[in-house]
């Protein structure tokens, strides 16, 4: 948040809390003789300063540590309560008498930007002390905004990273290509997407939607995508990784109303023949690219989390040689297109734009079909966008 003056006028905003008229008349002396653009107002307790509304509108404030209505408590209390009070971009300089001018300094360790002793100020000394302490509560706020920043940039790497893994189809007759980018609205969301080789020499293949964006779903997309490839890894089974992911699912999510689209698949190859059986939990069906771009036949069952007893049908499919198969989240398919623009995309928008795109490589196919996604929603997207693209990669490739 900034501060107030920065939007109205460079006239600081100062609130002197203060009980001794002597003392604000001197101040308010002192800020004369200099003609300073500072704005004063006068509370004579931390409590009025609070209920009057003064703080909240206040760049700094000045603050006697001798109050009143403190009598007998430590003399930064009012400094502590003050602080939790007033508004992050508030700077606070402390007043003090000259036999407790060690208290100036137990302020500024209480977390005040500056202190002032009763006396020994002058009109510019009292000027000057306002300004250094609002830049200095700012250079504070950019510091903390900063470190903010970094940390959120490293957790974001940390979660991409689970989310967002190396392939392991090394050895296996698939080639990959994922793409993903994140939406405008969040830079984590709970979009994933994996794929391996398990040891019988099958291949199998997931992409996911957590519901919602931000770290609590991006945290559990990453939880997801890593049990899927231990259930994969571990000969478990393929009928039985979407209902323990279910399983997963219901004890990790934070709100019980929670769901995830998912798509799974494997692949097997016999006799130079590919099959895929896919199983496809409420979400959007893989697209068989070649020869001509068409949906994958597919059943589609339930989302993971809203049903207690769902049935994910299979359905198998042999492909054809140099087959090449595209998973997607919906984040790719929901911006708006036509020239009015009150149309989504769609998995019919999506077919056409493929249909335009044959000759693409598939490398840059997913880049290529988001930026024209884009410009047909006349900007960024709304939601995350993960794609991953299985191809024919068999040794005679």
């Amino acid at each position: 948040m900034s501060r107030p003056s920065e939007h109205t006028s460079a006239v600081s905003r100062v609130l002197l809390v203060e009980d001794d008229p002597g003392d604000v008349f001197l101040v308010r002396e002192l800020l004369a003789e200099v003609d300073a653009r500072i704005e004063l107002t006068v509370a004579g307790t931390v409590a009025e300063a609070v209920r009057s509304g003064q703080l909240a509108a206040a760049d700094c404030v000045l603050l006697d540590l001798q109050l009143p209505d403190l009598a007998g408590r430590d003399p930064l209390d009012a400094l502590r309560a003050l602080r939790d009070q007033a508004p992050l971009y508030c700077a606070i300089c402390v007043l003090t008498g000259l036999d407790d001018e060690h208290l100036g300094a137990a302020a500024m360790a209480e977390g005040a930007q500056d202190y002032l002793v009763k006396g020994s100020v002058d009109g510019s000394l009292l000027a000057r002390s306002v300004r250094y302490a609002v830049e200095r509560r700012r250079a504070e706020r950019n510091a903390v905004r900063l470190r903010e920043a970094q940390l959120e940039r490293a957790e974001s790497a940390r979660v991409e990273r689970g989310l967002l893994p190396r392939l392991l189809l090394d050895g296996s007759f698939v080639a990959a290509n994922p793409f993903y980018r994140p939406g405008r609205r969040s830079p984590l969301g709970g979009d994933f997407y994996d794929a391996l080789r398990c040891p019988d020499g099958s291949v199998h293949a997931i992409i996911g939607d957590v519901a919602g964006h931000g770290p609590d779903e991006a945290a559990l997309g990453a939880l997801l995508r890593v049990s899927w490839r231990a259930l994969a890894l571990s000969g478990l089974g393929e009928p039985a990784v979407l209902p323990a992911l279910q399983q997963v699912l219901n004890s990790e999510r934070h709100e019980r109303a929670l769901f995830t689209t998912m798509c799974t698949m494997a692949l097997f190859e016999t006799d130079g023949q590919v099959r895929v059986k896919a199983r496809i939990a409420g979400h959007p069906p893989p697209i068989m690219l070649r020869p001509d771009p068409t949906e994958l036949p597919h059943e589609v069952g339930p989302p993971l989390g809203v049903l207690a007893d769902p049935k994910w049908p299979a359905v198998t499919t042999a492909l054809q040689p140099d087959w090449a198969l595209m998973l997607y989240t919906d984040g790719l398919i929901e911006g708006w297109s036509g020239p009015d623009q009150l149309d989504r995309l769609w998995n019919t928008g999506l077919l056409a734009l493929l249909e335009q795109h044959r000759e693409t490589e598939l490398s840059a196919l997913p880049g290529r079909l988001v930026e024209q996604a884009v410009n047909l929603n006349g900007g960024p997207l709304g939601d995350d966008v993960a794609i991953l693209l299985l191809r024919d990669g068999g040794p005679h490739r």
